[in-house]
């Protein structure tokens, strides 16, 4: 029953981009088409030589409201190739995709004839017709006319390519009834609020700064201390759990690739080659370098992990190895794409590698898989989706390893979820090249998946580098690889957990946990002793001296998100109190200092 409702809005919704489409027409006559599919709570549609703005919509919704009400019916109908480019001889982008029908890269067959032969399929509706093989509802009756709205305007290159024209995209929400409607714009206008970027700039996290680059992050004094608690907290919980540490540089030679196979098999994600034989002065002069040495920025950690494994012999004793580091990758991403901190072109993995034996790897993944989800849950995360990405058991020649190799590493991976009580979906065709993985997915407020944890295992640089280790009987025998991330990047991780928490960190996690608060200039040296012991405790903390008042301030530290704001006046300095505000809680009420001490570093211990 619910596939069939999911069928049915899907097919409303892309009924919704065809009249979207007769509505433009009408209003803009001259507009060229592009393509017009349903998409997750909605649709869209592309449009060419043409200016729409946000401020079209209202009235472009209008004129769709008032084709639904004329009950105009959807007919499908199959021509052949000389038809339609009669029928969308003004439509280039339409007559783009005839062509490639006609060269066979795109094929409906037309059931019913002895010869079976080429055809092309269009949906009319009214006087407008579009290449479309369906499905579509019977007419505009179907459609609840309030359970739709037109969200916004973005611009598109053509296919997705950006040596094609841009076109005009509008977007559309659709939902089976006025209250789905509803209820998913006030979760917009709250994934508004939360969204990391408008709050990374109201409360100083990050910068991204066009002279400095695209992609490429800062952190002011506030980010930079949520990093460091994050990092520290990662570096306390790795050495608990048996990791070592191990540190490597941002580039690497060009022999270094290729040995890996990044040089091929990763090269769409990776920056040129930077040319370190001679200088700037050098080349700027011309010059040519007498020794060519080319080196790449770093998209992976990994071989640099690999080449420390093999600098010296190693034996089963060593085994399982576990080494861990937080190392700034660079891969490439279209300025286009670039968005926040969930795209850029700089960021900082907290890669592992766990180096064992083959008899090791069902307990190596099962510490792993655990560690993982409590890391997940320390962060507050609960809401998360866990995929079994697999071989594409179809195309195993674009894998690394052979085939038994992969049925053991898949079946572990398989029974290891199982036995964590992991609840997981199966992925053919999404494994990386070089091995199976479980992926943790964490969801944000609008149900958006964000690619965080991972674990994986790696037959790819294991045999490229040749690693070995001498087993038990005195034999080379290949380790097995795991790679495996906590976070996924910083910089993501830190998006997501913005959005989570609209901004508002538990007290453990926050970058300033308390403002001190003086009513008065009389005050300023009670509320700076305050700060002292505060500090002194472990506690981050500042003391708000600057000439406010104590409603400013109160008003600023509760937009700034502070934990708790600590006011003190003449009956505080007095009793050696505070009067405690805490945030979503408002007024505490009037307590020994001591006793708030106490509360706070509770608190910052239980990690809430």
């Amino acid at each position: 029953m619910k596939n069939n409702q999911n069928n049915k809005i899907e097919t409303v919704r892309h009924s919704l981009s065809h009249i979207m489409a007769m509505a433009v027409k009408n209003l803009y006559p001259n507009v060229k088409f592009g393509i017009g599919p349903a998409i997750e709570n909605g649709f869209y549609y592309d449009f060419g030589n043409v200016k729409i703005s946000q401020e079209d919509l209202p009235k472009i919704e209008k004129e769709m409201r008032g084709l639904i009400k004329q009950n105009i019916g959807f007919v499908k109908k199959t021509i052949d190739k000389t038809q339609a480019e009669k029928l969308f001889t003004e439509q280039p982008y339409k007559l783009e995709l005839i062509e490639e029908i006609g060269e066979g890269k795109r094929k409906t067959v037309e059931v019913g004839l002895q010869q079976p032969r080429q055809t092309i399929a269009t949906y009319q509706s009214g006087d407008f017709v579009d290449l479309c093989a369906g499905p579509h509802i019977g007419s505009t009756k179907e459609i609840n006319p309030l359970s739709f709205k037109l969200a916004k305007v973005a611009g598109a290159y053509w296919r997705g390519d950006e040596k094609n024209p841009m076109l005009t995209r509008i977007y559309g929400l659709a939902f089976a009834t006025g209250k789905e409607l509803a209820d998913y714009l006030k979760i917009l206008e709250e994934a508004e609020k939360r969204d990391h970027r408008k709050l990374g700039r109201e409360l100083d996290l990050f910068l991204i700064d066009p002279v400095v680059g695209m992609g490429l992050v800062m952190w002011p004094p506030k980010g930079a201390m949520l990093w460091r608690i994050m990092e520290d907290y990662w570096y306390k919980e790795h050495l608990k759990n048996g990791y070592e540490l191990v540190r490597s540089p941002h580039i690497g030679s060009r022999a270094l690739w290729e040995t890996s196979g990044h040089w091929g098999f990763y090269n769409e994600s990776m920056y040129p080659p930077l040319e370190v034989g001679q200088t700037l002065k050098e080349a700027q002069e011309g010059k040519k370098s007498k020794i060519k040495e080319e080196y790449l920025l770093k998209p992976m950690n990994c071989p640099f992990h690999v080449v420390l494994f093999n600098s010296k012999p190693r034996s089963y004793r060593d085994l399982p190895m576990r080494w861990a580091e937080c190392g700034t990758v660079y891969r490439y991403e279209k300025s286009g794409e670039l968005s926040g901190l969930t795209r850029v072109r700089g960021f900082t993995q907290d890669d592992a590698h766990i180096i064992c034996a083959k008899e090791q790897v069902e307990d190596e993944l099962k510490r792993t898989a655990k560690f993982i989800l409590a890391t997940l849950k320390t962060f507050g995360f609960k809401d998360f989706n866990v995929y079994l990405s697999l071989r594409d058991p179809k195309n195993k020649t674009k894998y690394a390893g052979n085939d038994k190799g992969w049925e053991f590493t898949q079946r572990t991976l398989e029974k290891i979820a199982k036995e964590v009580g992991i609840n997981y979906k199966k992925e053919e065709g999404e494994a990386a090249f070089y091995g199976p993985k479980l992926d943790f997915k964490i969801k944000d407020c609008l149900g958006r998946e964000w690619q965080c944890s991972t674990l994986q295992f790696d037959f790819n640089l294991p045999e490229r580098f040749n690693m070995e280790f001498i087993n038990e009987k005195g034999k080379k025998e290949m380790p097995f690889m795991l790679h495996r991330v906590l976070f996924g990047c910083f910089e993501r991780f830190i998006a997501v957990l913005i959005e989570h928490c609209a901004g508002a960190f538990p007290v453990w996690l926050a970058p300033v946990q308390v403002w001190v608060v003086p009513v008065g200039s009389g005050h300023r040296q009670y509320a700076k002793e305050t700060g002292k012991m505060l500090q002194n405790e472990g506690v981050r903390v500042e003391v708000k001296t600057d000439a406010q008042t104590v409603g400013k301030k109160i008003r600023e530290g509760e937009m700034q998100k502070i934990p708790y704001l600590l006011v003190v006046g003449d009956k505080e300095v007095k009793a050696k109190s505070v009067a405690v505000r805490q945030r979503g809680r408002g007024d505490l009420g009037t307590m020994k200092l001591q006793k708030f001490v106490d509360k706070i570093k509770k608190e910052i211990e239980g990690k809430k």
